[in-house]
């Protein structure tokens, strides 16, 4: 009798784990489908929301507002869901935000233009973009340390590598249903098709996927155990001092400060090789911008099987290894691929592809291990507020990436620039790394007191 309950007990534990890790990373998908939109499916179409009369540089300026509203929101609402994740629970933290990341993703689909409301078009555009940017950024804050506490120790670096596999993988979706949209539909002028109504079917097509998102979470995923443990044993909260506080102690605040520094230099990487390596292959390196298109879809596609591997690798040599791994190879190898492409020193599609695989995994594929590593970093009282600030406010600082680079080319060629960027990023990656203890078999269990005493 004692054999089938533990066999059952260990199912049900298995199918819990599954259900959590499967709503992490479709949340993720969603996520990371609404954050590229703008990016992708919207750009396309901007002279819907603006001015004919606005120069080239205007319009610019307008679509990197519309994309850094977002960004922007994003620690917003990693503090306030995160507080929420560790209080009401993580279910009910990723939910809500699901829900109004749906909302503000349809009503973005219904705007007028405008032809219809004049520059009030263009600033209703971007209040959306940040708002949605604070119901984003609040999605996996609650969902992500879910999964992490739902899963197994021996495997939680492969399912983070799950979870962040489904970043490209995003990315590829938005741009293969814009693609086919415009092969449909004509994009020449205001009054064409895909400008007046077809860029608002990628916009549903994203709000519908996220209200059934937060359907089936609703419905398949349990709260996590640890944290209903941790509100058990300290079921009178009253006088209690908020996460936030609690994330501000000695301890807690020195994993705070490692996390900081080394998401700084995962999101300089990241900034580099996913917002300026697509720049170089369409203007430096000699081929088409459907050339330069393929080449990036196809490292993309490439990337998916990265984060899947960097999951496992940490796994198997543990997260402080990986990530003082990855600090080197994005300031090595990263830097050197991306250089080579920027000089014009590479010809050749083939050589061209995988140079810009190369830059791009060097690069990024520190994302693979970055959610089993936050998660593993704070006590899961305070494992919601850690996630949401180490992450998302480490975003800032990296985000004015181009007024370095502008900064930089007084010293250098603009074509070495990137490169300073990656061997800073890789520094910083490298130094977080070593500030803090390797976290592979910590007990997500564990309180702050449990796991620093109550003098912490």
């Amino acid at each position: 009798m004692t054999n089938k309950t533990t066999e059952t007990t260990v199912v049900e534990q298995g199918d819990r784990a599954s259900s959590a890790v499967k709503g992490a990373a479709i949340g993720f998908y969603v996520d990371m489908f609404d954050v590229y939109l703008p990016v992708i499916a919207l750009a396309p179409a901007m002279v819907f929301f603006v001015s004919p009369e606005l120069s080239i540089g205007a319009k610019s300026l307008i679509a990197g507002m519309i994309f850094a509203s977002t960004l922007v929101a994003r620690p917003l609402g990693s503090t306030i869901f995160g507080v929420l994740a560790d209080k009401i629970g993580r279910r009910l933290a990723t939910i809500y935000a699901v829900i109004g990341c749906g909302i503000t993703t349809l009503a973005t689909a219904v705007l007028p233009g405008y032809q219809h409301i004049g520059v009030s078009a263009v600033v209703i555009l971007i209040a959306l973009r940040f708002v949605g940017g604070i119901f984003m950024g609040g999605e996996y804050t609650g969902a992500v340390p879910l999964a992490m506490e739902s899963s197994p120790i021996s495997k939680r670096g492969m399912y983070g590598g799950v979870i962040a596999a489904t970043f490209p993988l995003a990315y590829c979706t938005i741009s293969g249903i814009s693609f086919l949209l415009l092969q449909t539909m004509p994009s020449d002028g205001l009054m064409s098709a895909y400008v007046q109504w077809g860029w608002r079917i990628p916009f549903v097509i994203g709000a519908v996927a996220t209200f059934w998102f937060a359907y089936y979470y609703a419905r398949s995923v349990h709260e996590s155990e640890s944290w209903i443990e941790s509100k058990q044993d300290s079921s009178d909260d009253h006088g209690k001092p908020s996460s936030f506080r609690t994330l501000m102690a000695p301890q807690n605040k020195r994993s705070l400060i490692r996390i900081f520094i080394l998401m700084t230099g995962v999101w300089f990487g990241s900034n580099v090789v996913s917002v300026i390596l697509p720049q170089i292959l369409r203007e430096d390196v000699g081929i088409s911008v459907s050339g330069a298109t393929g080449v990036w879809i196809i490292c993309q596609i490439v990337l998916i099987g990265g984060y899947l591997a960097s999951g496992l690798i940490s796994q198997k040599i543990g997260r402080r290894a990986f990530f003082l791994g990855c600090g080197i190879t994005m300031a090595v190898i990263s830097g050197t691929a991306v250089t080579l492409l920027a000089t014009g020193s590479i010809g050749g599609y083939v050589a061209i592809t995988s140079v810009a695989t190369l830059a791009l995994l060097a690069g990024t594929t520190t994302f693979g291990s970055v959610p089993t590593l936050v998660c593993e970093s704070f006590p899961v009282d305070v494992r919601g507020t850690g996630y949401g600030l180490g992450y998302s406010l480490a975003i800032i600082i990296p985000s004015f990436y181009a007024f370095y680079q502008e900064l930089l080319t007084t010293f250098i060629p603009r074509a070495y620039t990137p490169m300073v960027l990656l061997i800073l990023g890789g520094v910083l990656v490298a130094t977080g790394a070593l500030l803090g203890p390797d976290t592979r078999d910590r007990d997500l269990r564990m309180t702050t007191e449990q796991l620093y005493g109550p003098n912490n």
